[in-house]
């Protein structure tokens, strides 16, 4: 079964996946903004619904939104004693839960008096285990490798791009002078997933999709910048064009 980021987590209550999915878009706006303290008090939101996911799974009914139990790391320990069948869900996910929650806690996030200040590398460390906390409800939930988890929570990613205007489904880059392949990596970083070329070119303004193709997506795919896939129209942003779009930005 293909699972689409738009089917992740389809199976929790509305409100639960925002608590998850907001908890964890914004621990990524603040780490890319540089903002270490509020990227790493977002973790114990993610914790709490991440948490409540899994006590749901062994339970057998979600609550409708995300709820901090009187002891998380305690509640978390208790899991480990559950009667269920993926580790995942009983010991790896509980832990690493454990693991965030001190960071947020005692690293001189959650309150005056802690060990350390807010740092690049304390927020680096609740930016990839919240993104495996996710990865891992994905996997578990929908029964995925860990690598297309992955993608599916970077496709889950909201990017708030001030250069990118947007109306219902039409997009304009508002910088001038940027070349084409640069308007078109700033419109692909602005999306969450794959990007039909059909929105690309209608966004950019460029109406011959042979010659878009020649000048713009070919070279790029060769540059490792996007995967584009010319049978199915769609194109992807890889790691290297991420980096040149944020610059961009």
């Amino acid at each position: 079964m293909t699972v689409t980021p738009s089917d992740a987590l389809t199976s929790l209550p509305p409100g639960l996946r925002k608590d998850l999915i907001d908890a964890y878009n914004q621990i990524v706006k603040n780490y890319r903004e540089r903002r270490w303290e509020p990227a790493e008090l977002n973790g114990g939101k993610l914790c709490e619904a991440a948490y409540t996911i899994i006590r749901g799974r062994v339970d057998g009914s979600y609550a409708p939104r995300s709820s901090k139990p009187r002891d998380l790391l305690q509640a978390c320990r208790d899991m480990e004693q559950v009667s269920w069948s993926e580790r995942s869900v009983k010991i790896q996910i509980p832990r690493m839960i454990t693991a965030l929650y001190e960071i947020r806690n005692n690293r001189g996030v959650g309150h005056a008096g802690g060990d350390v200040d807010p740092n690049a590398m304390d927020a680096t460390a609740v930016l990839y285990m919240s993104k495996w906390i996710l990865a891992e409800i994905v996997r578990v939930l929908h029964t995925l490798s860990t690598d297309d988890a992955t993608d599916i929570v970077d496709a889950l990613v909201e990017r708030e791009v001030a250069l990118v205007w947007s109306s219902g489904d039409l997009k304009r880059v508002l910088k001038p002078g940027l070349t084409l392949k640069q308007q078109m990596l700033v419109l692909l970083v602005s999306e969450p997933g794959d990007v039909k070329e059909a929105d690309l070119i209608k966004w950019m303004e460029r109406p011959n999709l042979a010659r878009f193709r020649r000048d713009v997506l070919r070279p790029a795919h060769k540059a490792k910048l996007i995967e584009h896939d010319e049978k199915s129209g769609l194109v992807k942003l890889l790691p290297p064009g991420v980096e040149q779009a944020e610059q961009l930005l």
